[in-house]
């Protein structure tokens, strides 16, 4: 089985290509930054590809490569992304512009250039690494909530669309992960993830696919069940559970 996993060179995408290589695969690893994706993929017996997500011409560029290197891509991991934190009102418009560029745009592309080869030979899977912010909208979270809200909507249609062609689209939502991008955020009432919580998630939907899956797994459940009480109600329980990162950010 051949695995492609973008922003695969540290955190959570190093911790997919090690689980996934670690079960046989052979995993590509693509990162805007080469020496970390070389760097891990040496560490696994895998592979190391410049990719920036956010460039046409170098994410088809990334798929081409792997398959002309390891042979057709099984599972393609959309795990690149990037995150500001702060008040709505203080975000730098680059950031909005680069979250939009790498969370949402990033998925797309990957969805758009992968999905029709796996389409045309009747098999293949797409495993996109979302977030708890999918549902939820976590204070001083909102433009990058709002691009993880996009990919899920995303997602959905295309489903849709693959309906019965054998490819199948998987959204994984953790809550928050131990990592650089998190540092310096609240959990909430959810416990603190780690990079190897997540790779496993997607070993699971992989072995035993499916559309969507949060972490921890009563989540999405308690989520839904909020979601047909009144505003006030739903606003009073959603202020215990999610965090105000902009109250945590301005304690660092």
């Amino acid at each position: 089985m051949v695995i492609a996993v973008t922003g695969g060179g540290a955190g959570i995408g190093a911790a997919i290509a090690a689980q996934t290589a670690a079960r046989g695969a052979r995993v590509a690893i693509g990162d805007l930054d080469k020496a970390a994706a070389d760097a891990t993929a040496a560490a696994i017996g895998g592979r190391g590809y410049r990719l920036d997500v956010t460039d046409e011409d170098s994410f088809t560029k990334f798929l081409a490569d792997v398959q002309s290197d390891l042979g057709r891509i099984d599972v393609l991991v959309n795990n690149a992304g990037i995150m500001w934190v702060g008040p709505f009102d203080e975000e730098p418009p680059k950031a909005s512009e680069a979250m939009v560029a790498v969370n949402l745009l990033g998925v797309i592309r990957g969805v758009r250039l992968a999905a029709p080869g796996m389409r045309a030979r009747g098999q293949g899977q797409i495993v996109t690494i979302a977030s708890a912010a999918s549902k939820l909208s976590p204070p001083g979270e909102s433009t990058y909530a709002a691009t993880k809200h996009g990919v899920l909507g995303y997602l959905t249609g295309v489903r849709e669309e693959l309906r019965g062609s054998g490819v199948t689209l998987s959204v994984i939502m953790p809550g928050v992960v131990e990592t650089k991008l998190a540092e310096g955020t609240a959990t909430g009432a959810a416990k603190l993830l780690q990079p190897d919580d997540v790779a496993l998630a997607v070993v699971d939907i992989i072995e035993q696919p499916r559309f969507t899956l949060t972490i921890p797994g009563y989540v999405g459940p308690l989520v839904a069940l909020v979601g047909l009480a009144p505003q006030r109600v739903r606003d009073q329980i959603l202020r215990r559970m999610v965090p105000d990162q902009v109250a945590a950010t301005r304690k660092r």
